[in-house]
């Protein structure tokens, strides 16, 4: 086994440490506390290799910003390839150990320590105490292009709706945990107009230009149908917002609540069950009922959804949604499908309901306990 000078024990590490966060300086600490550590980096063309794309860091950035950290004695470059590109390394260094955190441990890498002689190391993935678990590949989600969903007021946004009578949508940015259905209700249409533009990032600069760019892009001269501006500001704006709509396809006004406490809540009582994308050909415009006394309801329905957000009053918030969903029934018929009507009835025991989107989508349901099969959603601020 290899010894420095003094009797210390050595340690190897390998990965491609691109994003590096407190989660990897939390792995270095620990490993290093088995020795002196040494970390194996993959190289930019081996990380090509494996995911079909380049690092965000270049391998001399993650070299030097791995080397800057105090619990590493030096760091090289993986001289192998594929996902055992660190093997060379380790049979001409030959450490003591060989450390992997759980998620990185595979039978090929214990195999390989065994055959050489270096005891395989598995440990937890464990934060810095005070600090959150953080991982590359949950970095690079958050950093992906957000979704937006829409609680209450949905319509609002179009004049023929609030001309009628003012009144406000709430939107809510919300991180891309899963990929969301096409066709749901979930500002994907918008979204694929975003990633045109900007790729699969937030853009820079001030969010409510950014959207007022989205929705240009999205609903240029001539449009027969003119896409709401809430996707576009929901899609840009973080946190929960309560846009005012009289009359104009852009809000005349725009409160927002980002302290964490009332975001967590509402990420604690929302609920995602979903019911499947609306069909291809299906129109909820067909039909149309738009009166004053609709749209009152549906504007009520959404001032309800904030009082109840901002009072962290789940009743409350359940009762705006299911409140939204009548106002819906009665401005566009064809909203809510017979099949979804039945969907409700199974869930009639939780405070409050509605659709993401007409005619499918994903059943939102306000609830303060498990709801089964319901997905969380976690919101960007």
């Amino acid at each position: 086994m290899n010894r420095n000078g003094d009797g210390e024990k050595t340690v190897l590490v390998s990965g491609c440490f691109d994003l590096l966060h407190a989660g990897h300086a939390a792995f270095f600490k620990e490993a290093s506390e088995y020795g002196r550590l040494t970390v194996s980096l993959g190289t930019d063309e081996n990380i090509r290799l494996l995911k079909g794309k380049a690092p965000v860091f270049t391998q001399n950035e993650r070299l030097f910003l791995v080397r800057s950290i105090r619990f590493v004695h030096d760091a090289i470059l993986g001289s192998g390839r594929g996902l055992l590109d660190f093997e060379p390394d380790l049979k001409r260094l030959k450490p003591d150990r060989f450390v992997v955190n759980s998620d990185g441990h595979t039978p090929e890498k214990e195999r390989l320590c065994r055959e050489n002689g270096v005891e395989y190391i598995v440990l937890d993935r464990v934060p810095e105490k005070g600090l959150p678990a953080r991982s590359s590949s949950g970095l690079k989600m958050e950093l992906r292009l957000p979704y937006r969903i829409c609680l209450a007021g949905g319509w609002m946004d179009q004049p023929w709706v609030s001309k009628l009578h003012p009144g406000p949508v709430i939107v809510v940015q919300i991180l891309p945990t899963v990929v969301f259905h096409e066709r749901s209700g979930m500002g994907t249409s918008s979204r694929k107009v975003a990633l045109d533009l900007w790729g699969d990032r937030i853009p820079d600069g001030d969010p409510e230009r950014n959207a007022r760019l989205l929705f240009g892009a999205e609903n240029p001269p001539g449009s027969q149908y003119v896409s709401g501006s809430q996707d576009h500001l929901g899609l840009l704006l973080p946190g929960i917002n309560r846009l005012h709509y009289d009359g104009g396809y852009w809000p005349a006004r725009i409160d927002s609540i980002k302290d964490p406490d009332s975001t967590r809540w509402l990420e604690g009582v929302l609920h995602l069950i979903p019911v499947g994308s609306r069909p291809q050909q299906y129109d909820p415009l067909l039909d149309r009922n738009v009166t004053v006394e609709g749209v009152r309801m549906l504007a009520e329905s959404a001032e309800c959804c904030w009082s109840g957000i901002r009072d962290r009053n789940v009743v409350q918030l359940g009762r705006s949604l299911t409140m939204n969903l009548e106002a819906w029934k009665r401005l566009l018929p064809r909203t809510v499908p017979e099949e979804q009507e039945e969907k409700l009835r199974a869930y009639a025991r939780y405070p409050g309901a509605i659709f993401s989107g007409s005619g499918g989508g994903y059943l939102i349901l306000a609830s303060e306990e498990d709801v089964p099969g319901g997905m969380r959603i976690r919101i960007r601020v």
